[in-house]
This record gives C-alpha cells, structure tokens and sequence, in this order.
C-alpha cells in the first residue's frame, strides 16, 4: 500500500492491493530448468487438471536460473516451488534461500527409499532443504555396431581402463572417420558428470565429504587425466573434442561414428526415439583395475523461504514423489524415478538398460560443495583449467598440482 503515488486515490490503491494479492494467490509460482520442460509440463498438467490448486509453471533457461532466482529470492519475488540442479543446493541452503522441510520429509512414508544423493545434498547442517525430483546417472554408451565392426563382443563393455584403451583403438582403426571415444573437452559440467566416475571407481576423490577440503592430488584422478591423455595423442578422440563446451555432448554419438563416449540416462530416450538406426548399449563407469561408478545427477525440489503457499508447495512435492505419479509420469515418460524402490517397474522391465541406469544413480555419487559454480562449472574456473592443460596441454601432474592449489584458495574464500 506504501508504493501507491499521493495522486492515486483511496479506491485505486485498494484496487491495486487487492489485484496484486489475487495475482499472488492464483495458485502455486513453480520454476523450472529448461532442460527439464519436457517431462515438467505433463506433470503440471496431470496435476492441475485433478487439483483445484493450480501450479502455474515457469522455464527458465538452464544458465540463467541460479542468477534469476537469487535475484527473485533478494528483492521478495522468489516463487513458491523450485526444481534446481541438486548440486546447486547446498549453496541456496547456505545463503538461507530455502525453507527447513526436515519434518514434513521425514514424514514421507517413502523418505528411505528416495535417492541417497539427492537427500545429501539437500541436507545442510543436519536439516532437510530439499528432496529429490528428477534422477540422472552417469554410464557408458558404446556403438554395438561398430563394436561388431572391430571384433569386439558388443555384449562384453570395457571393465578395465585398459580394456577402454584397447577397444577405442580398435575402433578408430576402423578408419573413414570414426572415433574410438569422445568427450567434451571444454565443458567442466559434463567432464565432471563423466570423468569423475573413474576417479572414484579406482579409489580417489575431488573433495573431501563435507566438500571443505581439496583432494585432488591421488594417483585415481592423475591416472584418469593420463587416460584421456593417452587417447587424445594416439588419435582415438576427435580433433573438435578440444573446444566442444557441451554442444555436441550426445550429438556426436548420434552420428554413428563414436565408439565410446560418457552420457547418461537421458541418452536412452533420445537414441530410441530420434535415431533408432543406431545399435546402442549402456554400461557402468569403470575403475582402473575393475568396478564402476557414476555421477547421480538430476534436480532436487525446494520451498524458497519466500514463498507464499508452502503447504500448498509442500502437498506438490509429496504428489510428485508418490508411487503412481513416478511409475505412471516419470518411468513411462523415459526418465529414472527418483526411488530407488520403484526403479523396477512396469517400463524398466520392457527396456533393460532404463534398469542399469536407475541401479546407477541409487549407487552413485555427487560432490558436496557450497562453491560448486565457482570450482566446476566456471568456464574460466580450476577444474576445466586442469582438464584442459592435462589432456591437451603439457601434461597431467603440473596441471593437477595448480588445480589443487586453486581449488583450495577458492574454498578457503569467505
């Protein structure tokens, strides 16, 4: 009522307050990624169009949305539900953006069987900020095809980093292009979703658990940066893996010549609806000597401290993560249900490797950091900086020694 001019009168400052209250109360203000669009808008539907409580969705661009909610959160404008990248939780924790849910999710009959990940990530200094929304895993997609073509068994993956050497090179003899493995060499985000798998797989780590400590230097992530190093240089990775900051992440699979390269779930959906001509498999992550990893990813969903219908916010979340609506909205729409009691279900049992993917992300592992952006995701930031100096620079352990180096300035910034 304050920001009404002196020249308005009476009336019109009351119509004015009233127009905005009901604006305010038309139902629940949900933000969203934009990468997330394509399963967020059945769900909303499903929900609006069966309780009268209305959620009005937003999608926001995928780099534009920690910056937009900050700013929403600092001028009183943040909306009432958010689904955010679940690495980008504890820092909202930290900065008191997101409302206490440790009640209400304890609650939750099915509190124990939602993705460990998502949970950790959502707790900051024992309380619950967050929960799980929607899952991602980090695995291998290879070519059977051009496995085939090389006189490789296209149903025995790599489960060795020497067995991934051997087989990229056998593929890339295959000649007219084709490549035996690909990443994206200048994407920090993705390198981290597909690269870290192998460090923790062989017994090293990039952060301490509570994410205060860096670790890089440990013979698991020098060994995996050597790796990548020895395929660049023995021409079993394409000359444009160098500069691709993220483009031509899946895309360059999609081709038909990439025997090899990191990816995730998502993979699944679009090889099979898009480009059905391509034989493809799905495998674990593998350590130096044997085992797997993977990167649990996907987003979490979260009450911002402003927002306006929090029990209404709250009755969304525990709707979006009730059995029907992740077998029936989720699980037949492509995506890993974010419960690791309902990765088996009705759709996973009709395409196998929907299943390895969920074992994955129920098995997988995040980084615990409130400085995440400024560690990995920053274009100019310390993590691609080694990734880049280490496989296509002058080699791996200055490389690994300055990233430490800058990793622990950055986290011993206030």
């Amino acid at each position: 009522m304050n920001r009404c001019k002196r020249w308005l009168g009476r009336l019109a400052c009351v119509a004015l307050f009233a127009a905005t209250h009901a604006q305010a109360d038309d139902g629940i203000s949900f933000w969203v990624r934009a990468s997330d669009a394509a399963f967020v808008t059945p769900l909303v539907a499903t929900w609006n169009q069966s309780h009268p409580t209305k959620v009005n969705l937003t999608v926001i661009p995928n780099d534009d949305f920690v910056t937009k909610f900050g700013t929403a959160s600092a001028g009183g404008a943040a909306p009432d539900v958010i689904a955010i990248d679940l690495i980008f939780v504890p820092e909202f924790a930290r900065a008191g953006q997101l409302t206490d849910i440790t009640d209400q999710a304890k609650k939750l009959p099915f509190y124990q069987s939602l993705s460990p990940s998502h949970l950790r990530l959502g707790n900051y200094h024992g309380k619950q900020y967050a929960l799980p929304f929607s899952a991602e895993s980090s695995m291998l997609l290879y070519n059977k095809s051009l496995f085939k073509r090389a006189g490789l068994n296209p149903d025995q993956p790599p489960k060795t980093w020497a067995e991934l050497e051997a087989d990229a090179k056998k593929i890339t003899a295959l000649g007219n292009g084709i490549k035996g493995f690909y990443f994206s060499g200048a994407c920090g985000g993705c390198n981290i979703f597909t690269m870290t798998p192998y460090v923790w797989a062989s017994g090293g780590d990039l952060l301490s658990a509570d994410g205060k400590t860096a670790t890089l230097t440990n013979p698991a992530l020098e060994g995996t940066l050597a790796m990548y190093r020895r395929m660049w240089e023995a021409g079993d990775i394409p000359a444009s893996a160098k500069t691709d900051s993220g483009a031509n992440f899946i895309n360059a699979f999609l081709t038909g010549k990439i025997g090899m390269v990191g990816s995730g779930a998502f993979s699944i959906g679009i090889l099979k609806k898009t480009h059905p001509e391509i034989d493809f498999g799905l495998a674990y992550l593998p350590g130096q000597n044997g085992g797997w990893a993977s990167f649990a990813g996907g987003d979490s969903i979260a009450v911002p401290v402003g927002s306006q219908h929090k029990q209404d916010a709250l009755e969304f979340i525990k709707w979006s993560l009730g059995e029907q609506v992740q077998v029936d909205q989720f699980a037949k729409n492509g995506s890993i249900p974010v419960r690791v009691d309902l990765a088996d279900n009705a759709y996973s049992k009709l395409d196998s490797r929907y299943l390895l993917a969920a074992t994955a992300m129920s098995k997988g592992r995040t980084p615990y950091s409130t400085k995440f952006n400024q560690l990995i995701n920053d274009p100019n930031g310390p993590w691609l900086a080694m990734i880049q100096e280490a496989v296509f620079g002058k080699g791996v352990n200055a490389a690994v020694t300055t990233a430490q180096a800058r990793f622990t300035e950055i986290l011993n910034a206030q």
